[in-house]
């Protein structure tokens, strides 16, 4: 299948829970080998079942359909943070991976924007994220779909959607 097919019908998002964590967790490892760690699954899986055992974390996933069923080519995961003054939950948008594949295919924005709904029905105030200096696709991409930039920084660039 070419990415630049994949259509609504071929593709489903949904979160997952603590009993479904193998179903990213080579995914979860493909993320942190694309910014330069060492492959290692055991060290993978543990994180995120803690994660998803304690409650931490959010995590949606990208099933694919390519030649035959449903299988998971990406990821996104979210962390809360709290704003005291506000006295709200907001979200972190801190994992977003896309296998090589289905990329430029809207896989990445559709989790996006999962992950935009999901902060909006939390009532959240905004969804921020950091992508790397050098991600130029990544900035155009979170720039299309309306995220600001807030600050530049030396490694990373902060922007943050906000939702109301």
């Amino acid at each position: 299948m070419n990415p630049k097919t994949i259509t609504p019908a071929s593709v489903e998002i949904r979160q997952i829970q603590f009993n479904e964590a193998f179903l990213v967790i080579p995914l979860f490892d493909q993320y942190r080998v694309f910014y330069n760690q060492v492959s290692d699954i055991p060290r993978a899986q543990a994180f995120i079942e803690a994660r998803l055992q304690q409650n931490e974390s959010v995590i949606f996933v990208a099933f694919a359909k390519q030649d035959g069923p449903l299988h998971p080519a990406g990821f996104t995961q979210l962390y809360p943070t709290y704003s005291s003054v506000r006295t709200v939950k907001n979200w972190i948008l801190n994992d977003l991976f896309v296998e090589a594949a289905y990329r430029k295919s809207g896989l990445g924005e559709a989790l996006i924007r999962k992950a935009m709904a999901f902060a909006t029905a939390t009532g959240a105030h905004f969804l921020q994220l950091e992508t790397a200096t050098d991600n130029f696709t990544a900035q155009k991409l979170y720039e299309r779909i309306g995220f600001q930039q807030q600050q530049p920084g030396a490694d990373f660039l902060l922007y943050r959607y906000p939702l109301i």
